[in-house]
């Protein structure tokens, strides 16, 4: 192609199954089609040449129709690893149609060898793998597989195209700060990913990327996508969050802010004062497992020798909402693990607890070992509370998955899910004005179909309206200015348990 060639380009997002992240039984409350945007992408969008026509479609909120695809040069497409059915169906339809296509994201990068009607692959981190493709395509000596074991500089990474999507069809924006985890679990694929030094983007980079979001006319909820935003809690305490309390204040306060972060934050509370101050009001942890044994096989060791319950219980009070990640299945745990689980997430007040089976991701040292025990079974299927596992656990599988079934009944159930969020809310102080939100989801409370829908679908039809009308009540009388809170946890439960439904 010659190197002023003016390409039109699809980026194509592949649709998420029904899961417990998804929300999509929640967000049906609020009108919306999907909760974030892919970030990735748009990104990617912003990296590609000026003069090339671009059009993104993504699937969680339209499906693609060929005429989509029509007239396309080339479609770009990125995908982790839960979005492999979708991504195979959309490589298929371009194969058909005989447009070539560009692949990467964590899905392709962890097994590209899975998608053999793809063109190109540019894996890895696109700040590096990216130009490479795009000088050779200009020359006309593109290869098959971009690939590179660097890890970029990420300050020169530019502002997502926001302008490619249609802002009002999802819950929230997002944002990334970070890349990298100071910390080595076994079974996480974030180091492999992106390594264990934390590069971070400039306080400038930071701005001008909340500049561009309040002026495309956003006003809600925006998650920093980061794998530990705590990564360099020096930088953030110095520079970052200073920063952004002075821009929040100048623009009075147009977003709320969640994020990711490990469990040691519970040991600094100058920088828990700073993130509230700042906006934000909601973290998730990385919690796995009350079991130290089990922490320990990991190589979890920041969770290790601490009362797990006081430090989310010292975060709460603070001011930060805590969703938390659990898993069972290690070698090491013991038979009493499924009462352990659930006496924690109940005492903890996690309203949000994602508890899954543990699955070993490629590329991982849990893989890796588990390779040479002989006892890997499949790839996993990317949805951590599907009830699969892709290894021969140590624990008997049936007792393991009957124990599996206990937790989810134990904690989404009506009587224990609407114990638990009356417990967290009878302790629960915020700081600041709150705002309506599922989970990591942001809203604030205009949303006032919302409200009459969940009367509708949660206090009429649901089969838990017994338990909905006697929180309802108590919170409205008891807690009122936490109202909209409780009705916004209360649809909560809905989603959780429509999500569990064969197994509650």
């Amino acid at each position: 192609m010659n190197k002023g060639s003016n390409l039109k380009v699809v980026l194509v997002y592949p649709e998420y199954p029904d899961t417990f992240w998804s929300f999509k039984h929640a967000i049906k409350f609020i009108s919306k089609k999907a909760t974030y945007p892919p970030l990735g992408l748009l990104t990617v969008a912003a990296m590609l040449p000026k003069n090339w026509e671009k059009k993104l479609v993504d699937m969680n909120v339209k499906k693609l129709k060929d005429k989509d695809l029509k007239g396309a040069d080339l479609v770009f497409i990125s995908a982790m690893a839960i979005q492999k059915a979708s991504a195979k169906e959309v490589i298929s339809k371009c194969k058909k149609m005989g447009i070539k296509i560009v692949a990467g994201g964590p899905l392709f990068t962890a097994g590209y060898e899975e998608f053999e009607n793809v063109d190109y692959f540019v894996l890895n981190e696109a700040e590096i793998t990216l130009p490479l493709f795009l000088e050779d395509l200009r020359n006309g000596c593109a290869k098959h597989i971009y690939t590179s074991h660097k890890f970029p500089n990420i300050e020169k990474t530019p502002i997502p195209l926001w302008g490619l999507i249609n802002m009002r069809k999802y819950v929230s924006m997002n944002i990334q700060y970070s890349r990298g985890c100071p910390f080595n679990c076994d079974f996480c694929d974030i180091t492999n990913l992106f390594g264990r030094g934390v590069r971070t983007k400039s306080k400038g980079q930071i701005l001008a990327e909340l500049e561009s979001l309040y002026s495309f006319g956003w006003r809600g909820g925006v998650f920093f996508v980061d794998d530990n935003f705590i990564g360099n809690k020096i930088k953030l305490k110095q520079e970052i969050l200073p920063a952004i309390i002075q821009w929040m204040a100048a623009r009075k306060y147009p977003f709320s802010f969640s994020t990711e972060a490990s469990v040691n934050l519970s040991d600094d509370e100058e920088l828990m004062q700073l993130m509230t101050q700042a906006g934000f009001d909601s973290v998730f942890l990385g919690i796995e497992t009350p079991n130290e044994e089990s922490l320990a096989e990991c190589n979890k060791f920041q969770n290790k020798n601490r009362d797990l319950v006081a430090c989310v219980k010292k975060i709460q009070k603070l001011g930060l909402q805590v969703t938390g990640g659990f898993i069972v299945g290690f070698d090491s745990d013991p038979s009493s693990i499924f009462e352990k689980q659930i006496e924690f997430i109940q005492k903890s007040g996690i309203i949000t607890a994602m508890v899954g089976l543990l699955n070993a991701p490629r590329g991982t040292r849990l893989y890796q070992r588990l390779a040479k025990e002989n006892r890997l079974l499949k790839e996993i299927s990317g949805d951590n509370t599907d009830f699969s596992i892709n290894f021969i656990p140590k624990m008997n599988y049936e007792t393991l998955i009957n124990g599996y079934k206990r937790i989810i009944s134990g904690i989404y159930s009506p009587k224990p899910y609407f114990e638990r969020v009356g417990r967290f809310l009878k302790e629960y102080k915020p700081l600041k004005k709150l705002h309506f939100h599922f989970g990591r989801l942001r809203f604030d409370f205009g949303y006032p179909g919302a409200f009459f829908k969940s009367i509708w679908f949660l206090g009429i039809k649901d089969e838990a309206r017994v338990y909905y009308w006697k929180f309802f009540f108590w919170s409205l009388f008891k807690r009122p200015r936490l109202f909209p809170l409780a009705i916004t946890y209360a649809i909560y439960g809905f989603h959780f348990r429509k999500v569990f439904k064969d197994y509650l």
